[in-house]
């Protein structure tokens, strides 16, 4: 008998259904997000491979405290963004960009791993493809099982046989469950196959890494109930300029989402950056205006950076405000700053700003930093080597605190930096009698000028 197959309109931002097509979803308010689906009436399921467990309700008071044991990574890098190593029974889902190093990133780790059998089902590269990547790698393990399949029955018969320690899902867009009409990737059979891989992580206590695909919004592809769904999202971000990667904690259950990760491309596979700031920072020899070296922080990572500006006349009658890697409005408000405040006049003048690396940096203590570039390059003054500053800046032009200010001067310190611009009253209560680093404290823009070109 033909089954029965009706068609659901599915929102593409939260997963919610509605009989009828919708210019604004009811439950997120999304415009033009619904998409059509073909599903069946009347859905079999999918059998659960260790039968149903009862759970049983337990006091507040009853419930142990203890910390999860943790599964450690060969990666310290991606131990420090997960918080710790992976949880048993959570289920982690990896996106990026096609290319950037996911399945590298994963696969390397993996085969490290000799305490415990790993499953890896792919659904987009072939065996022998991986194989080949394993060899570039340069590592061969026997505890590591790889599988071609996108059917998620045959996954979950595969998981039964195997009873691995790991799953490793790439990707979860090109797995599709029979128990639904739609093709996959769809919403409908993201949705499920999410939703039966979780309920046998949680089940079983075993560890799900799911790799996922993004939309070219850079967002993670698939609906938003996805990101729900999973306990830890990290995303895998580069530029294809640069041949380093850099991994952040978008969700994290378990950890702080504040934590970054660095690698760097290189023929072997994906090396660590345990030290980013020398990797941050040119070591050419000759002086420049324009630069300045700033001190940021990245969850509880402090490192610096270089901070590149120009600043020249208008060639046309709009001045041209070009930023990358560096928030394009906050520039405008410091610019305006400068402006009123200090009197310098940029208004007719064109001024781009470059953050080196390839990074994006949100923190706001590189406000100090951005200024001091933009001024160098105004006056075509070298701020001296050795000089690093950090600062928020605010709009009256004074030089704000920012947080965890000892790590900063420490991280400097230990780079050789030789003296450090850190806003005034930001070393309250704490003891600086032992550091050999010049700490010079400014409480506004003005100062911070005549402390680093003696005006």
């Amino acid at each position: 008998m033909a089954k029965s197959v009706k068609t659901v309109w599915f929102c593409n931002e939260c997963g919610a259904d509605s009989p009828k097509w919708v210019g604004r979803c009811p439950a997120c308010g999304a415009w033009n997000s619904m998409v059509e689906e073909k599903v069946s009436a009347k859905s079999k399921g999918i059998v659960n491979i260790d039968g149903k467990r009862k759970s049983v309700p337990r006091k507040v008071s009853e419930i142990s405290t203890a910390d999860e044991p943790r599964i450690t990574m060969p990666s310290d890098e991606l131990n420090r963004v997960l918080g710790g190593g992976l949880v048993p029974g959570s289920m982690v889902l990896i996106g990026g960009e096609p290319g950037i190093g996911k399945s590298t990133l994963v696969l390397q780790n993996i085969l490290s791993i000799r305490s415990r059998t790993i499953l890896y089902v792919s659904g987009e590269e072939s065996a022998t493809q991986l194989k080949l990547r394993a060899d570039r790698l340069g590592r061969v393990s026997d505890n590591c099982y790889i599988v071609t399949e996108t059917s998620l029955e045959n996954i979950m018969e595969h998981i039964r046989d195997l009873k691995p320690g790991l799953l490793i899902v790439d990707s979860i867009q090109t797995i599709a469950s029979d128990a639904i009409e739609s093709a996959a990737g769809s919403v409908s059979q993201v949705r499920e196959c999410a939703v039966q891989l979780l309920k046998y992580a949680k089940e079983s206590a075993v560890p799900v890494l799911l790799i996922g695909h993004i939309n070219k919004e850079g967002s993670i592809a698939g609906p938003k109930v996805l990101e729900h769904i999973v306990d830890v999202v990290l995303q895998f971000e580069g530029d294809n300029n640069y041949m380093y990667r850099i991994l952040r904690s978008i969700k994290n259950r378990f950890g702080s989402t504040s934590e970054m990760g660095i690698y760097e491309m290189c023929r072997r596979g994906l090396r660590e950056i345990t030290n980013p700031s020398e990797m941050l920072i040119s070591q050419a020899d000759q002086e420049l205006s324009g630069t300045a070296i700033g001190v940021t922080l990245e969850g509880a990572r402090p490192f610096l950076i270089e901070t590149q500006a120009l600043v020249s006349s208008a060639a046309y009658g709009t001045p041209q405000r070009s930023v990358t890697g560096f928030d394009s409005k906050r520039m405008n408000m410091l610019l305006a700053v400068l402006e009123k405040r200090v009197g310098f006049k940029l208004i007719q003048k064109d001024v781009f700003l470059n953050i080196a690396g390839g990074l994006k940096v949100h923190d706001p203590a590189l406000d100090l930093p951005v200024i001091c570039a933009i001024l160098s390059s105004n006056v075509d003054m070298v701020i001296p080597q050795g000089v690093c500053m950090t600062g928020e800046v605010g709009l009256s032009g004074e030089i704000r605190p920012v947080t965890r200010i000892e790590q900063r001067i420490l991280e400097a310190e230990k780079l050789g930096m030789t003296t450090i611009l850190i806003p005034k009253n930001n070393l309250k209560g704490i003891d600086t009698g032992k550091r050999t680093i010049r700490i010079v404290e400014v409480a506004k823009v003005e100062e911070a000028f005549r402390a680093l070109f003696g005006r």
